[in-house]
């Protein structure tokens, strides 16, 4: 039968337990509340690292952390090795005499006239050793290193659930850590500026203007029409500049209400207004030392102006409601579509704002102005949603293609992926075809995409036919005469009428 002593201190340590949600803080207590019970020296529970197989300390009482960090023990080595290796309590009457006590600690000084004893016993879930608690305290006999080790077998038992957890927390924090790494890597990747699509002499300006710009913490005005890519290369100066591994925070200023534009990039205070119930930090606070891209800043509110310029001047901001100067350091990217200059003269935009950020200014060309970059771009839009969708679709027929490089696309890049999304989810064949595409590519006589007559229907049908033939056997007249089951002859004869030439597909 327990002692009354025994009862007490293992409610004690029950409560202990339960006292801190921080689960090492509850441990530390149980430590200290052994400490002080059971007269003993130092305390120590290591912990297995279940993916390495390494025993570390966990938690250490009389001894500082800083001596303890950098410790680790294999199974198997020492006491403490052999305890968790074998699942089996460990007793060492003197620790002066005991050969396999490494004392990797370094902090068990001989004292004259004075022998410790060193007790440990291995922490369990079910039958698998997930740690083990240790305990020094001074040589008292036999009967006394017994009931030290009964009692903190039981101990051992109450720990176990709180030490298992512990580990998984670790657990899933590298695995955390690791995903974070990755997808940041994966970021980078997707953002380099060398995976915008784009080889014509606007886009190569482009892209050495970003790759100049990346490397400062220069303010950036991205300027273009709606679709072009503004934030795709906003992104692009984040993840290639040196603050790539801090926040990178965007607000688009025209979806914000203008009463709440002020609150959303600078916080406000509590009570700062009314349903302010508590502090809220701005998007400039949360993206100190990163990048905050303003889209639509053209959309800014007069109000909201004039604060974001003393950012940019001073480098600092105060809460609405505050009085309290808040450093910042953030590279602002903006972004706008809308004619800043022709707003100044109307008084609708700060000037002195607009000179502010328009610092480093880079204009994205509108899709009709890099007609050659259509190909390249349908193509990248072709195999992203023909993976997406789960289509058997391997290219876009001269037909097709020659309609979207004679429409003006005044939605740009975003209604060209649009245009292709589209035409992949009707398309139930090998190839895209001219019908697939949107009406709007497929109506007018200055687009030629419709035939004025049956006559003139039937002849750009045959010609379409003629030109796919040749361009799959890569011009060979005798192969694609098979292909579409006519004579060489008669092929011969379609071709010079519609004056192809099969030397342009070989």
């Amino acid at each position: 039968m327990k002692s009354f002593e025994e009862i007490s201190l293992l409610y004690e340590i029950s409560e202990a337990l339960n006292q801190h949600m921080d689960m090492k803080k509850s441990l530390f207590k149980v430590l200290s509340v052994l400490s002080e019970s059971l007269n003993l020296v130092r305390g120590i529970i290591f912990l297995i690292n279940s993916e390495t197989g390494e025993i570390r300390i966990e938690i250490a009482h009389g001894i500082s952390e800083e001596t303890t960090r950098q410790i680790k023990y294999l199974p198997g080595e020492g006491i403490i090795g052999k305890v968790i290796q074998d699942g089996e309590s460990a007793v060492v009457p003197r620790i002066s005499e005991e050969p396999l006590f490494l004392d990797k600690t370094h902090s068990r000084g001989i004292v004259e006239g004075q022998d410790y004893s060193y007790i440990c016993v291995p922490i369990k879930k079910d039958n698998r050793v997930v740690g083990a608690i240790s305990a020094d305290r001074p040589f008292e006999g036999k009967k006394s290193l017994e009931k030290g080790e009964k009692l903190l077998s039981v101990v051992a038992t109450m720990v176990a659930h709180h030490v298992i957890n512990i580990e998984n927390i670790r657990v899933e924090k590298e695995q955390l850590k690791t995903e974070n790494i990755r997808l940041k890597s994966a970021l980078e990747n997707r953002y380099s500026f060398t995976n915008i699509i784009g080889n014509s002499n606007k886009m190569r300006e482009v892209f050495q203007m970003i790759s100049q710009v990346s490397s400062s913490s220069a303010t950036v005005l991205i300027r273009g029409e709606s679709g072009t890519g503004k934030e795709l290369v906003a992104n692009s100066i984040h993840y290639n500049s040196d603050r790539n591994k801090k926040p990178f925070i965007k607000i688009n200023c025209a979806a914000i209400p203008e009463n709440l534009i002020e609150s959303e990039l600078f916080g406000h205070e509590k009570g700062a207004f009314t349903g302010a119930s508590h502090q809220k930090k701005g998007k400039f606070e949360m993206a100190d030392t990163g990048t905050i891209f303003l889209d639509e800043i053209g959309n800014m509110a007069p109000s909201a102006q004039v604060k974001l310029l003393r950012v940019l001047q001073e480098k600092e901001f105060e809460r609405v409601g505050g009085y309290k100067p808040i450093k910042s350091d953030v590279r602002i990217v903006a972004a706008t579509n809308s004619n800043l200059e022709e707003m100044v003269q109307q008084g609708k935009f700060r000037d002195d704002l607009y000179f502010r950020l328009n610092v480093f200014p880079i204009y994205i060309p509108s899709l009709r102005m890099r007609k050659t970059d259509v190909i390249l771009l349908a193509d990248h839009f072709l195999e992203k949603y023909r993976k997406e969708h789960g289509k058997d679709i391997k290219r876009i027929t001269t037909p097709a293609i020659d309609m979207m490089m004679e429409y003006h696309w005044p939605g740009n890049v975003r209604e060209l992926e649009n245009c292709i999304e589209r035409a992949v989810i009707l398309c139930n064949e090998g190839a895209i075809h001219s019908y697939h595409l949107p009406a709007t590519l497929q109506t007018g006589i200055k687009s030629k995409t419709l035939p004025l007559s049956l006559e003139d229907g039937v002849a750009h049908l045959e010609k379409e036919i003629l030109m796919d033939s040749l361009k799959n056997t890569k011009g060979n007249i005798n192969k694609a005469a098979k292909l579409i089951g006519v004579t060489v002859r008669k092929f011969s004869y379609k071709t010079t009428k519609y004056n192809i030439s099969y030397k342009d597909y070989r």
